[in-house]
């Protein structure tokens, strides 16, 4: 049996086949396939009832030759930094894909947000910010949102950094609340972004949104926005899931209703027309487009060969490993990969540090107009490399964003 690869092994393997096809001198390799900074600290917090829990985070820098890292902050219980320095490394690489001028960050904290009050969560993240100061800022590392994490997170993470440096710089975190400097569209951006690929894939390969079979693993933020536009577009939304359970109706769910029923019951489970399914399920149920939207090797050499969908547009982080890949590839799926298909929020919270630093805020209209254009190009530019080179778009998207970072480094005088 092959040795499973971590999700930072997994990134590794990309790297190192398309430094090799680019024909890249090692030096670029070599300075990539580390972190450029780690911090991992130990956050003592008093929790209501009393007692003293100690909490442990990280906050990652991988590489910063195109600009200050930028990059989540993830609240999870089974956290861990070989993970992380993964999540750090596809940031860099994502930001390379859509050409914006930032390297790759990520962080956060060992726990789990569901099983802490509003108070606990307040007093771990104040102590989060008070602890990486230092180490984060507005032409340093912007951190964002990711999983278990919010916009009020954001807002008391914000608040505790301006006590801690005296100075108020609202582009230090994106994804704010809208009142404290946050972008109009950012919420919805990263499934938009989703689905705006999505368009231009089908396009390219032929495959209509309007009547597709669209399944969605994962029900949170990225999912359900990504669900709503394939069907505002005319597409069936046939399964979708949560860490609890999921449902499948092939006549096609609401998504507007589901999530509704989700808010009421805190699962997806039961929804009413459904029938229930596994949590995995709907990465194998028949469809013509798969967006796995939940967590990170979801999509392995196990469960690959099941994979029923035509394309595949990664609404997660990692989702498929390299073995799982492999078997897309042999079964000529489309897969539009992580890097280029959700980046669509790191775009909007580009925008947002944008508008932060000149005091101007655009309308909804006008950052929705802008992230499509984005998108669009990212996806040209990441098909043409794939044609190119004759690989896959995965590979395209290595290509290009290893292309940028080794072009940077080199200029700057690292290589």
């Amino acid at each position: 049996m092959s040795k499973k690869l971590s999700p930072w092994e997994s990134q590794l393997v990309n790297i190192k086949k398309v430094s090799d096809l680019m024909g890249l001198e090692p030096a670029v390799y070599e300075v990539v396939s580390k972190p450029k900074a780690i911090l991992q600290v130990s956050l003592p917090i008093k929790m209501d009832d009393g007692s003293v829990r100690s909490f442990q985070a990280f906050r990652i820098h991988h590489n910063d030759a195109r600009g200050p890292t930028k990059g989540g902050i993830r609240y999870y219980p089974h956290l861990d930094l070989d993970t992380e320095k993964a999540l750090a490394a596809w940031m860099t690489w994502k930001n390379a894909v859509v050409n914006l001028p930032y390297g790759g960050g990520k962080g956060g904290i060992a726990c789990d947000p569901k099983k802490l009050s509003k108070g606990e969560l307040e007093r771990l993240t104040r102590a989060y910010a008070a602890a990486i100061a230092w180490f984060v800022g507005v032409d340093l590392d912007i951190p964002a949102p990711d999983v278990g994490t919010n916009a009020q997170i954001m807002a008391w993470f914000m608040d505790e950094y301006y006590k801690v440096t005296g100075r108020i710089s609202p582009g230090v975190i994106t994804a704010k609340p809208i009142v404290l400097g946050g972008s109009l569209g950012r919420t919805a951006a990263t499934g938009r972004g989703v689905f705006f690929t999505a368009v231009e894939a089908s396009k390219a390969f032929k495959i209509p949104i309007k009547g597709a079979a669209v399944s969605v693993q994962g029900y949170g933020n990225v999912a359900y926005h990504a669900a709503l536009n394939f069907h505002d577009a005319g597409a069936k939304i046939v399964a979708a899931s949560d860490s609890r359970g999921g449902v499948y109706n092939k006549d096609g769910i609401d998504p507007r209703k589901l999530m509704e029923h989700k808010k009421k019951t805190g699962s997806v489970k039961g929804f009413p027309g459904c029938e229930d399914i596994g949590t995995k399920d709907p990465l194998t149920v028949d469809c013509d487009i798969l967006v796995p939207a939940a967590m990170e090797n979801m999509i392995t050499g196990e469960n690959a060969g099941d994979v029923k969908a035509k394309m595949i547009v990664e609404g997660a982080n990692g989702p498929t490993t390299p073995d799982g890949d492999g078997i897309l590839n042999e079964k000529k799926i489309i897969v539009i990969p992580d890097i280029l298909a959700n980046a669509g929020g790191v775009t909007v919270s580009y925008f947002e540090w944008v508008q932060n630093r000149m005091g101007y805020y655009w309308t909804e209209e006008e950052v929705d107009q802008r992230l499509e254009r984005v998108m669009k190009q990212a996806f040209k530019d990441v098909h043409e490399q794939a044609e190119k080179y004759k690989v896959n778009l995965r590979y395209g998207a290595y290509v290009l964003a290893l292309g940028r970072v080794a072009e940077a480094m080199k200029l700057r005088g690292w290589i």
